[in-house]
């Protein structure tokens, strides 16, 4: 079975042989444990995912300094990121809409929407991975990009019209981006926003679903009118939303299950929608031991697996991670699985 066919088995419950791995392997990683140790990690569990990047060279050149350096980074809308640790993603100190006078200057990049789609397709055609887009909506990141962290709270405390303009500009060009992914060969579209803190979500259920759950509906229509799965990433604790999801149509939840009651999660949503990871990188990763790593999939396998499908066996590798913590889990994904139980359902 392909990378291909077996997450789409795991996502549509339909028996894959096996679960689908997937690995996320952070630049700091590579350099505080050398190519080629991660490269050995990779060859011993090969990922079933891949991306459909093609180079966009008009997109790149409205960039300014490297993303993952120490130092200044301009992104493609203008949003300048200072960052003082190599080897991951800076903080937006200087937004480019620190005040409402400068919405009618903002720009999208409009060269995102410029995909060679034949370059695409034959990507896809080479690869028997499971491709994602390379493109995803982040309308709400992407807010607190352009207004910060902290003139975005308070614009969802007050919903001044031009919130709701600046909103409504950004749902149309991921909408435009989304549509034009989804006319190329790739298996699935993608939304990444981080909604949760450790204990609850950012902003008010009730709030959630009147502002963002409308747009991420349209985004999932999107995929489903073109035969694609739609996957979403969102940190923190999200369990108020996790029905919200399944409602819209989101096929795949990448989620951080240890902020939350895993068991829990399991009694209401095991078996309707896959989780697409994780094991705990706050805590289990970077400073459990090998039991610890084990025991952490065991108690995701009892609340979330079944046969059928629904669990992809994810997580992240930082800096601080631990190697064996890493070959452990995937270790322990293919123990558990290689015999399901009568036990786990269907």
């Amino acid at each position: 079975m392909t990378g291909r066919e077996r997450v789409r088995r795991c996502i549509e419950f339909d028996h894959p042989d096996r679960v689908p791995r997937d690995l996320w392997i952070l630049p700091i990683a590579e350099s505080a444990y050398g190519r080629e140790a991660i490269d050995a990690l990779r060859q011993r569990w090969p990922t079933d995912f891949g991306a459909a990047d093609v180079p966009n060279p008009a997109l790149a050149a409205l960039c300014r300094g490297d993303r993952h350096g120490v130092g200044r980074f301009v992104d493609e809308w203008g949003s300048v990121f200072e960052n003082v640790q190599a080897g991951v993603i800076g903080e937006v100190k200087h937004p480019p809409l620190d005040d409402w006078s400068k919405l009618d200057d903002l720009r999208p990049p409009v060269e995102a929407l410029n995909v060679d789609a034949d370059a695409v397709n034959r990507a896809c055609r080479a690869s028997d991975r499971f491709l994602f887009a390379g493109f995803c909506a982040n309308t709400f990141e992407r807010m607190q990009y352009l207004r910060g962290s902290e003139n975005l709270f308070m614009d969802l405390a007050e919903e001044p019209d031009e919130c709701r303009q600046l909103l409504g500009r950004l749902h149309d060009f991921y909408c435009k981006g989304l549509e034009v992914w989804s006319r190329t060969d790739v298996d699935a579209l993608g939304i990444m926003d981080d909604w949760g803190s450790q204990r609850s979500l950012l902003i008010a259920p009730d709030q959630w679903r009147r502002l963002f759950k409308p747009l991420y509906r349209e985004y999932a229509r999107i995929a489903h009118d073109a035969g694609k799965k739609l996957f979403m990433h969102s940190d923190g604790y999200i369990f108020d939303i996790y029905e919200d999801l399944i409602e819209i149509g989101v096929d795949a939840i990448n989620s951080q299950l240890f902020c939350m009651d895993i068991e829990t999660i399991g009694k209401q949503f095991a078996g309707r929608i896959s989780f697409w990871g994780e094991i705990d990188r706050q805590h289990i990763l970077p400073a459990g031991s090998v039991a610890e790593a084990h025991a952490a999939v065991q108690r995701v396998y009892d609340s979330l697996y079944r046969p059928a499908g629904g669990v992809i066996a994810q997580f992240e590798l930082g800096a601080a991670a631990k190697l064996e913590n890493a070959y452990a889990i995937f270790e322990t994904w293919d123990d558990l699985t290689s015999q399901p139980t009568a036990a786990q359902g269907q």
